[in-house]
């Protein structure tokens, strides 16, 4: 069920990011879900790194979207060079 849970969260994650990114992003529902969810992994990573989430703790939603605007900003800039 968490499993569920995350692609949820991280669907909406990623639409959340695409609505404040500037400029139009041509990704489809699957990538988007897919943006999400990386993006929320980021976030759990960095907050465990940093110490703000212990062991077995996730990334809440605001910084899920914020971990996906990131991937997002670089999936930009590298889109942009090739």
């Amino acid at each position: 069920m968490s499993f569920l849970w995350t692609i949820l969260i991280g669907f909406v994650a990623g639409l959340v990011a695409r609505a404040v990114m500037p400029g139009r992003q041509a990704l489809g529902f699957i990538w988007t879900t897919v943006l999400g969810i990386v993006g929320a992994l980021l976030a759990t990573y960095l907050g465990r790194a940093l110490g703000w989430y212990e062991a077995g703790a996730g990334a809440g939603f605001l910084a899920s979207v914020v971990g996906a605007v990131i991937v997002l900003a670089i999936y930009g800039a590298v889109r942009k060079r090739s």
